[in-house]
Formats: C-alpha cells, structure tokens, sequence
C-alpha cells in the first residue's frame, strides 16, 4: 500500500513530522514499511507561463515550434518546442533556465533547431505527476503568471509504502492508515467516512442477494447524464499515480479513488446494458463470463457472481464482466458498493489467477458499513466532476449480522505480555483502535457460546484466565476490524500499542525434568558419530517419483512401491512421500559429483512413510470450531502411515584421502557396513551381518543387518544399473537402517563397565576357512568359544593365495584377554584360545594356519 503524506494529512493533525518519523511510528505499531520515496524535492524554477505566439518552423521530420511565453518577467521568453496540443493564450509550466525537473535534469538556454530556447514547456510525466507524454500540461484559464508551480501542484510529496499483512486488511486504505498515525502521534482523527448520507426510501435498480453466505450487504445507486468526455482533475490523477495506480477515466478514477481511500471497492456498470433484476448468487454448473481482461472463464459453482436476466455480469469482488463495462459513450451509470465473504472471495481469486486490487481487500475483510457511504460518495462524485444528475433512492439489499462480543479478563493482556498493563490502559488502547469496550461479563459470552456470526467468542479461555485479575469486562469490535475475533487478538492490539519495545526480553525458565528424550539424544549421537567418521549430513525433500522406484530396480511386488500421494505435490515428477530415503541422497551425490566434487560421503537422518494395510485412502477433514473428539483423532490416525525413522548413506570415490602422505583409500561396500556399526554401537546394540541379495544393493556385494534376529537394514555396493540410472560413479556404495529399530532394543541406561587394573594377555590367530565363509560367523564363532576371559576381538588382515589353497582364504585376528581380578597366565590365555579355535573349526571348518 502506497500512502502519500499530503493524503494522510487531510486527515490527521500531523505534526512537523518527517515521512520518516511518521513511518518509524507505524513501524513500532506492528505496520512493516518497504520504502519512502520522495517527490519534487529536488524541483526549482518552475513557474506559469502565458503562451504569447506561436510559430511554425519548416524543414524539420517532425512539428517544431518556436514559442513566445509570458512568465511574469521584464520580456517574455522564447522557447522552441516539440507539442501541438496548445495555443496562444494558454497556461502553461515552464522551467526556466537554470531550473531543475525531477531525477535531478537541469535545463539550460540552448540554440536548437536555428533560434534559441530559453528553457522549457513541460509535460506531466516531464513533472513526475504521471505517464502521460502524449503533450503539455495546460493549465486552467486564470491561473496566475508567475506563480511557482511546485506549490500550485503540490510536486513536493513523500510516499510510504507499506507491506500490508493479511491480518491487518483495514490498513489498505487511507483510512486505515490514517487511523494508525493518528493513534501513534496522539492526534486527532477525521475519518473521511464519517459523511452525512440522505435516507432515502425508494429503491434505484431492482437488486437482491440469493446466496446469504456469498454476501451480506448489497448497495446499488444512479446517476445520468454523465459527460464521457469529462477528465479526472489533476489532484486526483497525481493521487492515483503516487498509489500505485494508473489513471483511466473519470468514472473509473473515481471508485478507484475511493477505493484507495475508504477501502471499499466499487464496481460500475453501464445503465444501458443491464437487463432486470440483480441479484448476487453462487455460480451454476456450466456458466461462463467474459472478463473485463477479454478471457472467457468457467465459472466454478463455488464462485460468487453478480447476475441479471441475462446471466452472469460480475465475478463478485474480483472482476467485472466485459458486456457491461463503462465505455466511453456510457451516460447512465450503476455504483455498485457489497460487502462479500472474504474467504470466497479468496478462493475465487485464486481458482482463477486473477488478484486484483478489489479481492485483495475483500479476501482481508472489509468494513461491513461501508457501502452506504462509498456509493454515496461515488454518485457525489460523477456529478461535481462528470456533470452527472443523482437519482434519487438507493437499493439496499441486506443480511442481518449480529455484531461479535468478545469477554475477556481486564489482565489478560498483562498475562500475555509480561508487563503490568492497568484496567484503564487496556479499555483506552481498545477504544483507539475502534472498540466498545463495556464493564461486566455477558453470560452467553462467559458461558463459551457461539454468536450468529460463527465467531468463538472466547468465554472458556475467559474463565480460564480470570486468575489474572478480578474485572471482566465485554469488547465488541468496529466493523473495519474483522480479524478481532478471540482474546488474544485483544491482548495484541493493547500490546503493540503500548509498545513491542517496551517487552521485557526474558527467556522462559526450563521446567524441572525436561529435556531430550532416549530417542533424540539416540539421533544426535547417530549425528555426531557419521560426521565424525567423515559424513557430511544433508537434508532432501521427502518427496520422490514413482521413476525412483525403477531405477532402485525394485521388484513390482515390492513394499517400498506402495507409497503415499501427495493432493498438491510441489513438483508432478515427485509426488509421492518417500518410503526410503536413498533417492533423495543418490541425487545429492550426483549434483555434487558435477559440480567438480568426486569425494563424497553423504548421510541423511528422517522418516520415511509406508502406508498402512487396509488404511482408509482419505483421512477425515474436520472443523476448528471445537476439540476433536478421540474417534475423530483415531479416524485420523488411522489414515496416517506409519513413520520409521531411518538413517542412510552414499559414498563415492576416495574415503581416506590422498595426498603428501601416500595414495588414499577407495570408499567400498567395506565402509557402508562400517557405518551400520557405527550407528548400531552409539544405540548399545550390537550388529550381525550376513550376505543377502536386496535391491537396491549388488547381489554379491550386499549384506543385511540384523540386531538378534531383527532385520534392521542393508549395506553394500549398488546395483550396476542403479548406477546407470542415476549417473552415478563407479562402485557407489550405500547403508540405510532403521533407527526406529534400534531404538526399541536400546538397553535403557548405560552403566559404566569396570576397567580392570590387571594386564592384558595379547593372542594372535590365523584360522583358514573357505572364501565363502562370512567374517562375522567365524568372529561370532570365536566370541563363543574364548568364553568370559575374552575382551575384544578384532580382524587385522584377510589373505587369499596360493599359501592357503584354491578356495580358501586366511583371516587373522588379535584377541585380547583380561581378568577383572588377577593376572592371567600363559596356559589360561591359550586355554582360552585354542577353545575359540576349537568352536571355529565346529562351525565353520576352521583350522590354524600351518597346521
């Protein structure tokens, strides 16, 4: 909303107050500004001039003229100019030499085109008044020679632009504005509604409303006689271009004028072009409308529309119809002034792309009152300045709404806020903004009720809050404030006026006992330990397309193919709820992977959904009037997928570095396991690994991860063609495991093992076993048969070769031994080993190496 200072002063007793101090003021009452720009500050040495004579100057591809100009000095000035659209003895602006036009451009005398030009004869756009080009800016006959046409015209302005916020609809409007300023300086406020508007008793054209919940006020007046020709005064065409808005007729000018300044849209309509009664309604099924912009739309049956005989005329608050627009022969006129629903009017707008001035105020919520007054105002209008005559009578179509009552206790404000705000301030701060405020508590408010208006009143957090102080007392709000409907609403107005900056800034204190629980401190450990080990973490869109799921060569029966859909997906190529979290991550990896980083290793922590069998396909949309029942929530619970919680990563290219120091690693299936056990021993929970074949993962090249005998995830190297699909590198490994999981089979609080202070006895083993044989079964093995003296066991070397046979393979492991109470001998630590050998060999076909 863009607000001229000399607009606003009409109506506040501003003091000598800068554009910036008023604007400093609006800020700290909750307005947010966008910018002040200044006009015709910078503007001198313009002043009348009377044109003398005129001559044509030949020879030239366009009409040169060679100008006398009276300008109130000794001897009248010659000035060469390029327009037609003037005459001798018209009044004309002139910069004189050595003054200056806005954007700072100097004019200067100068030999042009043969004679010499002593300065210049200026349009309006050449003044910053407008757009207009097209010739120069004739003055009215009279006005006087001379005179400085900075003051004559009032160039010098500043204008505020303001970011209006839905919640503060009033606030488009001069009005609105106004209002604030006034409040802010402590002034007195004119409102430039408060009119005396005739009663008049007869109706003007036959009008009605078919649809109450479409529109509640519908006000219609007339004039005839109307001058086409007549032009929008330059006042009013200033105003309108230092708005933000283009002049057009005066017809148009006008309600777009008062729409700007009361913020009531009006819409008119040519006489002449209506056909019997109108009446406001809902669409019907297979109606369209030209509009004003010459597109012809479907109508929604859920649009509000204006209609005659004829049909639809109107898209109700949002745009007019083209067959009964104001042309430039319209004499007969039709002011139309309503007060719609602002949410369908919202829905409107947007269902057909069309945002127009008009449904950014009606979709805010505007002042129910003003109809009367605006299409009053309108007609006034067209017959001071269109010549028009005024009809009698008005119709005044209407749906009785009785007015909101809000009870609520005089401290609540001060609970909100935290600061000690008296009865008296709270009951002033409510009057300024527009509110009755009365002493006592109305029983239907207090009791929780619901006005007509379907507003909640408030009543049960009134009688929650009444600990805040002994005085209830009952606020109705002002019609142009349709936002305030609860308490809360209440306690910011009186907040923002006595001051945001006057809130105290206190942290809340902790309550006793809170803090994270074993699930988030699980995850940030989970976080903590991956990037530690070289992840970098990323955060993807749970969104996927159901292309993903081919290229992760998932079989068609596969779970993870039954994925939820999304009503109003952000892209149509994604608009599914993941069900793993590797697309999102493969992708990451790619972009980085072209962008020049080859190194990666990604980690990714989020939920994934997986639909529910025999889940109902729509969950129930309920009302916010009330408290779900527990059947609602369970209707709705019961559509919800289910949520596990998953941790994944991709790795490419070099794990370990290179550099100075030597070569580096290439990241392998080896490192994805790893992670999974990094993962699994921040939980306390220890993994088992077994070779498996899943997709997305190579068949020879996967394993699964079992906690007990959970199943809890996958880890390896890619599928070749998953690869493909995505433009991976080469061997791109991957883990993804459900931390939901491991979470459940945490072992509660962790108590800290004993250190033993006794040595610890060192034995190496070199057990050969076929090249088939897991890793982890031999390790499992081993654990079992070292028995309890058995500290840790680690696998440092693995061999394959002539030395152990065709088929074979030697593994190699240190296992260290410890009493908690003495020092282990000799005998006991190869007691213990040769027990673990024995075990191996049971189960796997073990046997030492050179034996």
């Amino acid at each position: 909303m863009k607000v001229p200072l000399s607009w606003l002063r009409e109506y506040v007793d501003l003091p000598a107050a800068t554009a910036h101090e008023v604007a400093d003021r609006l800020t700290m009452a909750g307005l947010k500004l966008e910018s002040i720009t200044s006009y015709g500050h910078d503007v001198k040495n313009v002043v009348v001039g009377e044109v003398l004579e005129i001559e044509e100057l030949a020879g030239f591809k366009k009409p040169i003229r060679h100008c006398k100009v009276e300008v109130g000095e000794a001897t009248p000035r010659e000035i060469v100019c390029g327009a037609t659209n003037f005459v001798p003895g018209d009044r004309v602006p002139v910069v004189l030499p050595g003054g200056v036009l806005p954007g700072g451009f100097e004019v200067g005398a100068r030999k042009t085109y043969g004679r010499m030009s002593e300065g210049m004869i200026c349009s309006e756009r050449e003044l910053g008044l407008g757009d207009d080009h097209n010739g120069i800016m004739v003055l009215p006959a009279g006005t006087p020679i001379g005179t400085d046409v900075v003051e004559l015209l009032g160039l010098r302005d500043d204008v505020i632009e303001l970011e209006i916020t839905p919640d503060i609809g009033y606030a488009l409007s001069i009005r609105g504005v106004a209002r604030e300023v006034a409040t802010a300086f402590g002034v007195a406020f004119r409102d430039p509604a408060d009119v005396d508007v005739p009663a008049e008793a007869e109706p003007s054209w036959p009008a009605s409303i078919g649809d109450p919940t479409a529109c509640d006020r519908f006000v219609l007046r007339e004039v005839r006689g109307f001058d086409p020709a007549a032009q929008s005064p330059l006042w009013m065409r200033v105003r309108l271009s230092r708005s933000g808005m283009r002049p057009v007729s005066l017809a148009v000018d006008i309600t777009n004028y008062l729409m700007l300044e009361l913020g009531q849209p009006l819409h008119a309509f040519d006489r002449s072009k209506l056909t019997g009664e109108i009446v406001v309604r809902r669409a019907r099924a297979g109606e369209r409308l030209e509009t004003l912009d010459h597109v012809v739309r479907e109508l929604d049956p859920d649009d509000i529309l204006i209609t005659d005989e004829s049909g639809p005329i109107s898209m109700a608050g949002t745009m007019g119809g083209l067959e009964t627009e104001i042309s430039d022969g319209s004499t007969d006129i039709v002011i139309e002034a309503a007060h719609f629903s602002a949410t369908g009017i919202s829905r409107e707008s947007r269902r057909h792309g069309l945002v127009s001035e008009a449904s950014k105020r009606f979709e805010r919520g505007v002042d129910r009152e003003l109809p009367l007054v605006a299409s009053w105002r309108a007609v006034s209008l067209l017959a001071e300045l269109g010549g028009a005559s005024v009809q009698p009578g008005v119709t005044h179509a209407e749906v009785e709404v009785t007015p909101a009552r809000i009870a609520i206790p005089a401290g609540h404000p001060a609970a909100v806020a935290g600061l000690p705000y008296s009865k008296e301030v709270v009951v002033d701060r409510l009057e300024q903004v527009g509110c009755v405020v009365t002493d006592g508590d109305d029983p239907a408010v207090r009791s929780g009720g619901v006005d007509p208006t379907g507003v909640v009143t408030g009543g049960e957090l009134a009688a929650r809050l009444a600990v805040t102080g002994p005085d209830m007392i009952t606020v109705m709000p002002p019609s142009w404030r349709p936002d305030l409907t609860d308490p809360n609403d209440l306690a910011e107005e009186v907040i923002r006026l006595e001051g945001y900056d006057r809130l105290p800034s206190v942290l809340p204190s902790a309550p006793a006992g809170a803090g994270l629980t074993e699930g988030q401190r699980l995850r940030r450990r989970v976080g903590r330990a991956l990037a530690e080990g070289g992840y970098v973490e990323v955060l993807s869109y749970p969104f996927i397309g159901a292309d993903d799921f081919d290229h992760l060569q998932l079989p068609a029966d596969d779970a993870r193919r039954r994925a939820m859909r999304l009503a109003n997906p952000l892209s149509e190529d994604e608009p599914l709820m993941r069900t793993t979290l590797l697309p999102g991550l493969l992708k990451t990896l790619v972009r980085n992977v072209g962008r020049g980083f080859g190194d990666v290793a990604l980690f990714e922590t989020g939920a994934v959904y997986r639909p529910r069998e025999n889940a109902p396909a729509v969950a129930p949309v309920l009302g916010v009037s009330r408290r779900p029942t527990a059947e609602e929530l369970a209707s709705i619970e019961a559509a919800l997928p289910d949520q596990p919680l998953r941790v994944a990563v991709v790795l490419a290219g070099e794990f370990e570095r290179s550099g100075w120091w030597g070569s580096g690693r290439q990241a392998s299936w080896a490192d994805a396991v790893q992670a999974a056990r990094l993962v699994a021993a921040e939980s306390g929970v220890e993994l088992s690994i077994s070779a498996d074949q899943h997709e997305p993962w190579h068949p020879g090249r996967c394993a699964a991860l079992y906690a007990g005998d959970t199943l809890v995830g996958h880890a390896g190297e890619l599928h070749p063609r998953v690869v493909e699909a995505y433009g991976l590198p080469p061997r791109t490994a991957a883990m993804e495991l459900e931390l939901s999981r491991l979470e459940s089979r945490m072992p509660g609080p962790v108590e800290t093992p004993p250190v033993s202070p006794y040595p610890v006895a060192t034995q190496d083993v070199a057990l050969i076993v076929p090249d088939f044989t897991p890793v982890a079964d031999v390790e499992a093995a081993l654990r079992d048969g070292a028995g309890e003296l058995l500290e840790s066991v680690r696998l440092f070397d693995v061999y394959a070769g002539e030395q152990v046979g065709e088929g074979n393979k030697s593994l190699a492991y240190t296992m260290r031994f410890r009493a908690p109470g003495r020092t282990l001998t000799v005998e006991e630590t190869t007691a213990a080993r040769d027990a673990a050998v024995a075990m191996a060999a049971d189960r796997v076909g073990a046997h030492l190496r050179g034996a």
